[in-house]
């Protein structure tokens, strides 16, 4: 993947955020075993990952929004990386690791030494990204219904 993608901020109510957000949700409601419910999920409302909360991230191919990421700051406990998503036309890629990236970099930036996050047993190849990125199983730290794995990466 070159040049041609470029990562940004932005308000996570706006339409691209918005376009990418839904496809995520329909990405966990077909891979998840008894589908994906925002609305049972842990809540999160868009204020959490807007600045100083949080921070949204979209990657654009071309111009067409093709991937996205949160983080959300605890003060002085790990930030939380969520709703990371990248389209399946542009899997395998790197761009699911620039993403990750940008997302450590955002985290960082707002102050954050460690970010964790949580994720379903479904998503292998999530689960192996993180491994590989330096992501380390830990504890549940909060009670995703939907989770089954928590990770845990020192910034």
């Amino acid at each position: 993947m070159g040049t041609d993608v470029a990562i940004e901020a932005i308000d996570p109510d706006e339409p691209d955020a918005q376009h990418c957000l839904r496809a995520y949700y329909a990405v966990l409601d077909e891979r998840f075993d008894e589908g994906f419910d925002v609305e049972a999920a842990l809540p999160l409302p868009l204020d959490e990952l807007r600045p100083p909360l949080g921070t949204f991230l979209i990657a654009r191919l071309d111009g067409s929004a093709v991937a996205c990421g949160g983080i959300k700051f605890h003060g002085d406990e790990p930030a939380e990386l969520k709703r990371m998503w990248v389209d399946a036309s542009v899997r395998g890629r790197g761009l699911g690791r620039r993403m990750l990236v940008a997302l450590e970099d955002a985290a960082r930036a707002g102050g954050a030494t460690a970010v964790q996050l949580e994720t379903n047993r479904n998503l292998p190849e999530a689960i192996s990204m993180y491994r590989t990125s330096g992501y380390e199983e830990v504890e549940a730290f909060n009670d995703e219904p939907y989770g089954h794995h928590w990770f845990q990466k020192d910034l």
